[in-house]
């Protein structure tokens, strides 16, 4: 058999997300985890971000594109802000200034499709306080009552 026919019968074309493991996907910078599936160039995930918790604004080199299947999230991309629902496509194109909040009210899920081309790395924009974002009474340690 040859190299490319090998490498084909190896290779893995389709998935059911919700049998994927759950992984961190959001870096240093942001509480989204999910199924996660990295081909050549592209990276989808199924991520989820608890009520209340997101990400700090941030930038990557990498263009993303952000489908909201569940809850509400306050976004924000260059300087742009927007309480989005289910249903909401959020183009973030490279280099921008972005982040994503899960509203208090309630979990989000949504399906992320990123550019893997430079990698995966981002970068916080406050570079002194780089890690994920928490509303007051959402930190990891304060669970909140509902």
């Amino acid at each position: 058999m040859d190299a490319k026919k090998k490498e084909q019968k190896q290779m893995k074309y389709f998935y059911r997300l919700d049998e994927e493991e759950s992984v961190n996907v959001g870096g240093n910078y942001s509480t989204a985890t999910g199924p996660l599936v990295s081909g050549e160039r592209i990276q989808v995930s199924l991520a989820h971000k608890a009520a209340g918790t997101g990400a700090k604004p941030h930038t990557h080199p990498n263009e993303q594109f952000n489908y909201l299947l569940k809850g509400k999230l306050k976004a924000m991309v260059n300087g742009q802000e927007q309480l989005v629902t289910a249903g909401t496509l959020i183009h973030i194109p490279a280099n921008a200034v972005h982040a994503t909040v899960a509203t208090t009210d309630g979990d989000v899920i949504f399906l992320a499709i990123k550019d893997m081309s430079w990698g995966i790395a981002g970068t916080a924009v406050d570079a002194d306080d780089p890690g994920p974002y928490y509303e007051p009474g959402f930190e990891p340690d304060k669970k909140v009552s509902r």
